[in-house]
């Protein structure tokens, strides 16, 4: 008995040893995770904080009765320099304390500036249009002022690189493109659409899809380091900016500007310039902990908050048929992104299938000895 007894209690051990062990095992398995769910989490709330902040920002700052400031172009070339100066700023302290911050070391290069400058035009014509189009229209139209970006990536795409779209890729642009235009209609209806604001916003969704296509094409010149290209970017942009603020009289109106002194307009510009440096960040970080489609979706969830929010802060009235319009814009984007992805998977494996069929038919030729 009592070595049935102790046999008994040896089972029962063991058992509870592997009990302890599975649950230890799971238990670790589930740390990491967490971890993972709660980065990717810290990530996309970021993104959304971050991208949505700086829209009202920049609404505050171009067009609120508050400040009344005129000078679209001059808060774009602002912003830049903040952006130029937070890269030189990191490039400074990851020399120095390399285990603290990892930032590309960065020196001007005048030749690596010139060989940017094409892409520079098209990056500065997207920051601006996009303000403008924002100072001429309500936070809550903003999304669909410029949501024509992605019909404009396929027409380029084809136009430049010579790539045809899927008709399932057509339809889903039609959506698009039908969604914009009951946008419009609605805005109009309700006697708030502004004209100027609709033109800036296909104009800035034309280059936001120029500027895709040429960063593609640039990122060599800076040996695809993203943060390099930033800063040439931002230094050109400031070159560029200067005689377009000179010329449109923008430093005469910053110059008699009421709120020259404030201290909290400057804040709150230098403020926007940081969001700006980091919506390229926390957009880079977001695409590494997910995935381009990831980001392209949770960029579709950020823009339908982001209006909600809007239509919420000014009490704006919409009919049922605009909201209608902000689905299709929404919808229709996020099914190109959901159907790209699968013909590039689609692609990428038949491409694998006939180089494996390629390898198996040349093979037994590789090793064959001809002797003359």
């Amino acid at each position: 008995m009592q070595k049935s007894s102790y046999a008994g209690n040896g089972a029962e051990s063991s058992t509870t040893a592997n009990m302890a062990l599975s649950s230890r095992s799971a238990n670790e398995g589930r740390a990491p995770l967490l971890g993972q769910f709660v980065k990717i989490t810290v990530v996309v709330t970021a993104y959304w904080f971050i991208s949505i902040s700086l829209v009202f920002i920049n609404k505050y700052l171009l067009s609120s009765e508050d400040l009344k400031l005129d000078a679209p172009l001059f808060v774009t070339f602002f912003q830049c320099s903040v952006t130029t100066v937070i890269c030189v700023v990191l490039s400074i302290v990851s020399t120095i304390a390399p285990n603290v911050i990892s930032f590309p070391s960065i020196k001007f290069d005048y030749k690596v500036t010139r060989e940017v400058m094409p892409l520079s035009i098209f990056f500065v014509g997207m920051i601006t249009l996009n303000n403008l189009c924002l100072k001429h229209v309500g936070v809550a139209f903003y999304n669909i002022g410029r949501s024509l970006s992605t019909v404009f990536n396929v027409i380029l795409s084809y136009v430049f690189l010579k790539q045809t779209t899927s008709l399932r890729a057509v339809v889903c642009c039609c959506v698009i493109i039908g969604g914009f235009l009951l946008g419009v209609k609605e805005e109009d209806s309700a006697g708030v659409l502004s004209y100027t604001g609709v033109i800036f916003g296909i104009l800035a969704s034309l280059f936001v899809s120029l500027n895709a296509i040429f960063t593609k094409k640039t990122l060599y010149v800076v040996e695809d380091n993203i943060w390099r290209l930033m800063f040439y970017n931002n230094i050109n942009a400031i070159l560029l900016f200067i005689p377009l603020v000179y010329f449109t009289g923008e430093f005469s109106v910053v110059w008699n500007f009421p709120h020259l002194y404030n201290g909290h307009f400057w804040a709150l510009l230098t403020v926007s310039g940081v969001f700006g440096f980091m919506i390229g960040f926390v957009t880079g970080l977001q695409i590494k902990v997910t995935s381009p489609l990831t980001h392209n979706i949770s960029g579709t969830a950020k823009a339908c908050a982001q209006t909600i929010l809007a239509v919420t802060y000014f009490q704006d009235v919409k009919t049922a048929l605009w909201w209608f319009s902000n689905f299709m814009v929404l919808g229709g984007s996020g099914l190109y992104s959901h159907v790209r992805r699968q013909e590039m998977v689609k692609e990428h494996n038949a491409n694998l299938k006939a180089e494996a069929q390629d390898a198996k038919a040349n093979g037994p030729k590789k090793s064959v000895k001809i002797t003359v």
